[in-house]
């Protein structure tokens, strides 16, 4: 049992590398300028948070993922700032980063609303536990004889609109899909591992239902060549700046719930429980997935 557990999140592993590389969040609208560089600074306060994200939580080697995220917004040269370090491991890999974010805020429509135009600059360490490997893969298998990390960096840009009561926005990360090259040895590769490209497409809306409680939906596309389209959407109400609950699908994959509190206006504390339906489902043991954020908001 556990050289198939192990099998199974090398396999999840090496499939990411064609498939999804950047882990994204089912509190992903909490977290700033996660996706989309052009967003620092968008809210024209500072932030400072963190996450903690678990998934499959009854199978030992399970996703974990650790994220300490800020931006803050410079109102005399309009520009936003911001970035994130995080740590995301399943089973045998793991990925250690860092992202900075820089936007330029025009703003739109009186000063309504905003257009913005941002830069990213990512650093990501990708290691492997080879003793982990070897006991599913045995000694013998030509990545085990190469490096167990290795050190890389790449960029990213993105735009968005920000109003008092829309965001739209779509960016790209790994821009220049560096190469990985984790196998060192003379057999001949039909594919090289490297960061791919991702595109994000993302929007939300605030309606104000009747001056104490707010109806929030929203989306976000991610898109990888080679693979599927993936959606995450839902809708978020919030009462009286307190208290919020949200209900949400990420397609083909969980269900979310979710529920925070505001403490002042200023402290946000978040929970959201995953239910997954694929690859793991309700009815095996562990297929729930766990979040829990604290936010900071700077506002006066």
């Amino acid at each position: 049992m556990k050289r198939y557990i192990i099998l199974l999140f090398t396999t999840a592993a090496v499939s990411s590398l064609s498939a999804q590389q950047l882990m994204t969040s089912s509190l992903f609208d909490q977290h700033g300028n996660l996706h989309n560089p052009a967003t620092a600074g968008a809210m024209k306060y500072g932030q400072i948070g963190a996450s903690y994200r678990t998934m499959w939580d009854g199978i030992p080697g399970g996703p974990q993922t650790a994220l300490v995220f800020g931006s803050g917004y410079i109102k005399s040269a309009k520009i936003g700032i911001g970035g994130y370090a995080y740590s995301d491991v399943t089973g045998p890999t793991k990925r250690i980063g860092l992202q900075t974010s820089y936007a330029y805020h025009i703003p739109v429509n009186n000063g309504a609303g905003s257009f913005s135009i941002g830069l990213e600059a990512r650093f990501q360490q990708f290691s492997i536990d080879k003793a982990k490997l070897i006991q599913s893969l045995g000694a013998t298998d030509p990545v085990l004889a190469g490096a167990d990390s290795r050190f890389k960096g790449d960029a990213g840009l993105g735009l968005a609109y920000t109003g008092k009561k829309f965001q739209v926005g779509a960016s790209v990360s790994q821009l220049i899909q560096t190469k990985l090259d984790f196998y060192s040895g003379n057999l001949n590769r039909s594919e090289e591992a490297r960061l791919y490209r991702h595109y994000y497409l993302h929007s939300r809306y605030i309606w104000d239902v009747d001056g104490s409680s707010k109806i929030i939906p929203n989306v976000l596309f991610i898109y990888l060549p080679n693979a599927p389209l993936e959606f995450q959407g839902g809708v978020r109400v919030e009462h009286k700046d307190i208290f919020w609950w949200g209900l949400a699908l990420r397609a083909r994959q969980s269900w979310m719930l979710s529920a925070g509190v505001k403490v002042q206006k200023k402290l946000t504390i978040g929970y959201c429980f995953d239910i997954f339906n694929t690859p793991l489902s309700i009815y095996d043991k562990g297929s729930n997935g766990h979040e829990i954020l604290l936010r900071y908001d700077f506002l006066k």
